[in-house]
């Protein structure tokens, strides 16, 4: 394998913690994207060469290339890498290079993997343990979302979307729900669950599962996996999988700021002491200490250092307040996230009115779950829409974000961004809280809604 790697899109999220993470292991690296941001700056400030703007000539003619499922073959840095004959791998090839030689933690689900794979850093960390990580999103605490420690543990947040968290061999796999995403990748509802029966394959033969047993998907996954022999932990308020090692949560309390509950398994219960909110944080909390037990990590040790977790980036993340108005910012795009962030709203909230500025993310993602979509939307008292946000994909007649907002009793708005932004706005009064959420750009108008408020 080459030293030298050259990361496609090297300022997203995901593909930033992998440059990172190749540099700590002391390769070199360098990337390109298609604008300058603070995460390419970022990686500037560490050494790493990263362009604005694709070019081939931009491309160490000794390089393997990195790219993700969003990078096209007509991009001109990967034509080159094609036409030269370099190799070509998935990001997640890449990562699986970066944690060579530790107890890899693999945390997979349609949603809450961020979320789950940062509470596992931080307290990880907290505990002592110096884990090495990569998590989509930045840690907070930590500045980044990607760490090469010196202990023997490795987590990272595993994707689904486009069947990559397949190039993984885990030591411990943490589904936290297998609900169908991503249908214009997998087609069909059944063909999306039988990856994730794939991907358990792929847990060491010492390993184990962990499993949501609340979630209908993941607990028939653990039952399918008890079958073999394997070892499989759940975790849940409401549900149990039959012959799994449990953990039991109860006396759960929500407050603005944070969350407590019980957790058991077998003799033991410890009190969790949370400092963030929402029933959903809870879930992900515990399956963070299920997966602690399997690492020989006692209960009471990892409770107690799941303090240390404050949140990762656009999860629920205050951004600022003006007279008494204050913004949130998430990167909910599924139905079930986005109804988990504005139940969070509706606790840290209390008298005042929830407003959300909601930006569709895919076009085929629109398509298919609309309903659901208002729905969960509906949780919110004034929905404001931006138009769809179509990333990877080119526009499809008749799909819009008004598919949406027809499905609900009363929308405020729905069309440009920059134009909703200023609805949003306008609509959140002193009390209220306002949250721009979607996987698209959604989060740069932050800076507009603060900017309405201050004048």
């Amino acid at each position: 394998m080459t030293e030298i790697f050259h990361l496609i899109g090297v300022g997203g999220a995901g593909m930033s913690v992998v440059a990172e993470l190749l540099l700590s292991r002391g390769f070199k690296v360098s990337g390109s994207d298609q604008a300058d941001s603070a995460g390419l700056q970022r990686l500037r400030s560490l050494g790493i060469e990263a362009f604005v703007g694709h070019d081939a000539g931009q491309v160490p003619v000794d390089a393997t290339v990195v790219v993700s499922t969003a990078v096209r073959e007509t991009n001109p840095e990967l034509a080159f890498a094609r036409e030269h004959n370099l190799p070509v791998i998935h990001r997640s090839q890449a990562l699986a290079i970066a944690a060579q030689g530790l107890d890899f933690v693999a945390v997979a689900g349609a949603h809450g993997k961020t979320t789950t794979s940062g509470m596992l850093a931080a307290a990880l960390s907290a505990a002592g343990m110096d884990p090495s990580f990569a998590v989509g999103g930045v840690v907070a605490g930590f500045g980044t979302g990607a760490h090469l420690g010196q202990g023997r543990f490795f987590v990272a947040e595993a994707d689904e979307s486009d069947g990559s968290f397949l190039n993984y061999t885990p030591r411990v796999a943490l589904v936290t729900n297998v609900e169908p995403d991503h249908l214009d990748h997998y087609g069909s509802r059944e063909a999306f669950e039988a990856v994730f029966d794939e991907f358990v394959t792929r847990i060491t033969a010492d390993g184990a599962l962990v499993v949501c047993a609340d979630d209908p998907g993941a607990s028939a996954l653990g039952q399918r996996v008890l079958a073999t022999g394997r070892r499989v932990w759940s975790y849940g308020l409401d549900s149990s999988v039959e012959g799994a090692q449990h953990l039991q949560i109860s006396e759960v309390e929500l407050h603005a700021s944070g969350s407590s509950f019980l957790v058991s398994y077998g003799d033991e219960t410890v009190a969790v002491h949370l400092n963030v909110s929402g029933l959903h944080n809870v879930l992900n909390a515990t399956g963070a200490l299920a997966v602690a037990l399997d690492l020989g990590i006692s209960l009471s040790v990892m409770a107690e250092a799941l303090k240390a977790f404050t949140g990762t980036g656009r999860r629920f993340e205050f951004k600022g307040e003006v007279a008494g108005k204050r913004l949130f910012d998430d990167y909910a795009h599924h139905p079930s996230e986005v109804a988990a962030a504005l139940k969070q709203a509706r606790v840290v909230v209390g008298e005042g009115k929830v407003v959300v500025l909601f930006q569709p993310h895919l076009y085929s993602r629109t398509r298919n779950f609309a309903a659901e979509f208002a729905a969960s939307l509906a949780l919110a008292d004034q929905v404001v829409l931006a138009d769809i946000y179509g990333a990877r994909e080119d526009p499809m007649p008749g799909i819009t974000s008004a598919l949406i907002g027809d499905k609900l009793v009363e929308v405020a708005f729905v069309g440009p961004l920059e134009t909703a932004a200023e609805v949003a706005a306008e609509l959140t009064e002193a009390g209220d809280i306002c949250i721009t959420m979607g996987a698209g750009n959604v989060t740069s108008v932050g800076n507009q809604i603060i900017n309405y408020w201050q004048n």
